[in-house]
């Protein structure tokens, strides 16, 4: 899966703010207060209103006035384009939430797909105020049309304003089945329900991708917590269950949990090995053997940069990676030369399927990052506004010379990142 797109209209600093050409790894840079974590924090927020509602998602970001861009109009929109294969139709899910009588409202939700760069777009969810219709149709429908005495159903217009709306369709007409909808709730999203239905593949499909999105917010003292017995496939958010994914990569996959030791004992010095040992008590407890000592040391008294890169590499090297992985300011707590690598490794995950979003201030970061990858935040009018490296054509001139990104950022080739 991959995003090709995002658009967002009165979220937070976003008042009309458009990231197009997302390629597998995405790296944003910007100064304070620009908007860099708010842009990943619309995946949490999409994720958290799925897998909730969008009343608690807002409440834990203050509430709907809190997340609305300050002294707008219209509702909080969101919208995203994406695909699982080049060859599959580009599909869109958009949301618009309001507010009346001081409780916030879905006041529309669609998801549509389009066939390919001719610009045919048909509709196969539109909920407006908690009713509408979803279709039972799977989007792979769109790739082959032959039913022309159907009743063609499409999108007339962009859902939000002043956008391109979407081309006029053809001849081609798609059959749509379509079941009226009705929510219980107009703060839930239709997506939730309708995902857990196979007659619905659009919303199936759609559903499973935002369930397989990860935010990562590793936190050492969670990460040097002690855990109950057993074993976990995947990273925590906060990295809390470290030790128990290191139990799963050491039984499940030995050759790989191998390869993160060998990793980690050439960025950190004198770490010979990593064990998560079990206790009387049913605990899990993960200890690093240093090679100057005989018995090795708890996670307690291990170092916050081995804690942390420890981490990275057991989130990064995940058998299974996740459809999409944000992570903020990696850099923190760990030595600038093992940053270029780090980079790396974030670009061979978003390789082996898993689209990552990356937000950082640091140059030595961004000196491992391709000029294709980087896209820097700066407020217009106290707003953000959203700048793709590639666009700059000095600064593709200065890569195409040898230059790299971190030094370009640092000596002020980045126009309007800088604060005033």
């Amino acid at each position: 899966m991959r995003i090709e797109s995002i658009k967002l209209k009165n979220y937070r600093s976003f008042n009309h703010a458009i990231l197009r050409g997302i390629p597998s790894l995405c790296v944003i840079v910007g100064a304070n207060g620009t908007g860099k974590s708010t842009l990943l924090d619309v995946f949490s927020f999409l994720k958290e209103a799925f897998t909730g509602d969008v009343q608690k998602a807002l409440d834990a970001r203050g509430g709907y006035q809190e997340v609305h861009s300050r002294e707008t109009e219209g509702p909080i929109q969101i919208e995203i384009s994406f695909w699982e294969k080049e060859s599959d139709p580009l599909g869109t899910y958009s949301i618009e939430i309001d507010e009346i009588n001081e409780r916030p409202v879905v006041s529309r939700e669609l998801l549509k797909y389009r066939r390919n760069s001719s610009g045919k777009t048909w509709c196969f969810l539109d909920i407006q105020n908690g009713k509408g219709f979803a279709a039972t149709n799977d989007p792979d429908d769109v790739s082959h049309l032959s039913s022309p005495d159907s009743t063609l159903i499409r999108e007339e217009q962009s859902v939000i304003p002043d956008l391109k709306p979407g081309d006029e369709a053809g001849p081609e007409k798609l059959d749509i089945d379509r079941e009226e909808q009705s929510l219980a709730s107009s703060d839930i999203l239709a997506i939730k329900g309708l995902a857990q239905f196979q007659r619905f593949p659009a919303m199936m499909k759609f559903g499973k991708m935002i369930e397989k999105w990860h935010i990562s917010d590793l936190h050492i003292s969670s990460a040097r917590s002690v855990q109950k017995k057993g074993h976990d496939e995947h990273l925590a958010k906060e990295g809390e269950n470290l030790a128990r994914v290191t139990r799963y990569l050491y039984e499940k996959h030995p050759s790989l949990f191998d390869e993160i030791c060998r990793i980690l004992t050439r960025r950190i010095p004198g770490i010979e090995h990593v064990k998560a040992k079990s206790t009387e008590e049913g605990n899990v407890l993960l200890k690093f053997q240093d090679q100057a000592f005989k018995n090795p040391f708890e996670a307690k008294y291990v170092s916050d940069g081995t804690i942390k890169m420890f981490a990275y590499l057991v989130l990064l090297y995940d058998p299974y990676p996740h459809s999409l992985l944000c992570v903020e300011e990696p850099e923190n707590q760990l030595y600038p030369k093992l940053l270029w690598e780090l980079a790396k490794e974030f670009r061979l995950y978003a390789n082996r399927g898993g689209q990552v979003f990356v937000s950082t201030h640091s140059p030595d970061f961004l000196n491992a990052v391709r000029v294709e990858e980087c896209f820097w935040l700066m407020k217009e009018k106290g707003f953000t506004v959203i700048k793709r490296a590639q666009d700059d054509e000095q600064v593709v001139a200065y890569m195409a010379d040898g230059d790299q990104l971190g030094y370009l950022w640092s000596e002020g080739f980045f126009t309007g990142v800088d604060p005033e």
